[in-house]
């Protein structure tokens, strides 16, 4: 970086971690979490009962190898030159959100606004149901969603993400049903942060996740493609990588219900958007989106955040003459008028509009102003794509 250069980042650094003492402080000794109370195991092992806990913060894991991910997907550190789309300040504050307990602080005053804010949720929550199944989205924080899945003939459900442990408590309270089952899609506070209180209050709920994603309250690690049934239903998790290094989806078996599969995608896929690539490469997010695609034009896509909005919004900008999206930002746009949640969409229709989803169309090769090289490799070109795509959502600043 030029010397004149230095100079405003490390200002800007400084400011964001004197902010972040400062709530470390006011939060006082009682506001800190409690030390873990193991380390975590290898990836790939399997544990029954012992409880691997990550309350202060999330810590560094092993470092991640090729036999934990995917076939042909490559791991792409964080602090890799080039590979980090992320300001110098982005990246401080995503290590001191990621890594220590000022993370977790400032996930807390999250949870407090949002509750002040949306005291019954950021959006009207409408239940989905077919033969033996219901999901139940619980609108959280100021946009993110966590799942309830229930198998209706037992009692027995699972939560996807529970990222506020009162809102989804509440749902179980009020559903009647017994909690058996966490899936945490990844280590993002947002997305975990109620691991811990809802494992105090049912005390034999297991909380699976990947093992390289530092998980709080981890007690079942999963690999690629492993399943795990709750009462009649069977989850499948796949490892899609990018967003961070353990990411993972859990793939609903709508089968046995007579319904289609259900994918529950975290910061994966959301309608009509994609995560943001903090920890690995537009290549590796690619290999994650054509996993997530191959399960079918008719699964149903539950996002871990609303912004439809945005996202289709932006897609437009890129798209201008796309029919299947104005329906769609219409449609949206009349939701979210009415504070109704967007969710769920197919991944038959996000491929008819969402650009992380489209890097095969000439028209948006066009709209980006993208050639595909001589020689160049057909994936190579869609993840160019997929980066500028992707570089452009994040210089986006919606109206």
């Amino acid at each position: 970086m030029p010397r004149g250069c230095r100079a405003p980042a490390r200002i800007a650094m400084a400011a964001a971690l004197g902010s972040l003492r400062g709530l470390l402080l006011a939060a006082g000794p009682a506001a800190r979490p409690a030390r873990p109370r193991c380390c975590l195991p290898p990836p790939g092992t399997r544990l029954l009962r012992q409880s691997c806990r990550r309350p202060a913060g999330p810590q560094p894991g092993p470092e991640p190898g090729q036999g934990g991910l995917p076939e042909g997907v490559e791991y792409i550190p964080t602090r890799k030159k080039g590979k980090n789309p992320m300001k110098p300040v982005g990246v401080a504050w995503y290590s001191l959100y990621t890594r220590t307990r000022l993370g977790y602080l400032f996930y807390q005053r999250q949870v407090r606004k949002a509750r002040e804010r949306y005291p019954h949720g950021h959006s009207v929550s409408q239940p989905c149901c077919f033969s033996g199944v219901k999901i139940l989205p619980i609108p959280v924080l100021s946009n993110n969603y966590s799942y309830l899945v229930i198998d209706t003939s037992s009692g027995r459900a699972a939560a996807i993400d529970p990222s506020d442990p009162l809102a989804v408590q509440a749902a179980i309270e009020k559903e009647g049903v017994m909690l058996e089952a966490i899936f945490c899609t990844h280590k993002h506070w947002d997305h975990s942060g109620g691991n811990a209180e809802l494992c105090q209050q049912h005390s034999s709920c297991k909380v699976y996740g990947s093992a390289l994603d530092s998980i709080p309250d981890l007690t079942n690690p999963l690999t690629d493609r492993e399943k795990v049934s709750v009462g009649c239903l069977t989850f499948q998790a796949l490892a899609t990588p990018g967003h961070t290094v353990g990411h993972m989806v859990y793939v609903l078996d709508g089968e046995p219900f007579g319904g289609p599969p259900c994918l529950f995608s975290g910061d994966l896929l959301f309608l009509s958007g994609c995560g943001r690539l903090f920890e690995g490469s537009a290549e590796t997010m690619l290999a994650s989106l054509d996993l997530a695609m191959g399960l079918g034009e008719d699964t149903l896509l539950w996002p871990g955040h609303e912004y439809a909005l945005e996202c289709l919004t932006f897609a437009s900008l890129l798209e201008l003459d796309n029919p299947a999206l104005d329906q769609k930002w219409r449609w949206v746009m009349q939701q979210r008028q009415e504070k109704r949640i967007t969710c769920p969409s197919t991944l038959g229709e996000e491929q008819t509009y969402n650009p992380f989803l489209r890097t095969h169309r000439p028209e948006l090769h066009t709209a980006l102003g993208l050639r595909q090289g001589a020689g160049e490799h057909p994936n190579a070109f869609r993840a160019r794509v997929l980066k500028e795509v992707r570089r452009r959502k994040d210089l986006y600043k919606a109206p």
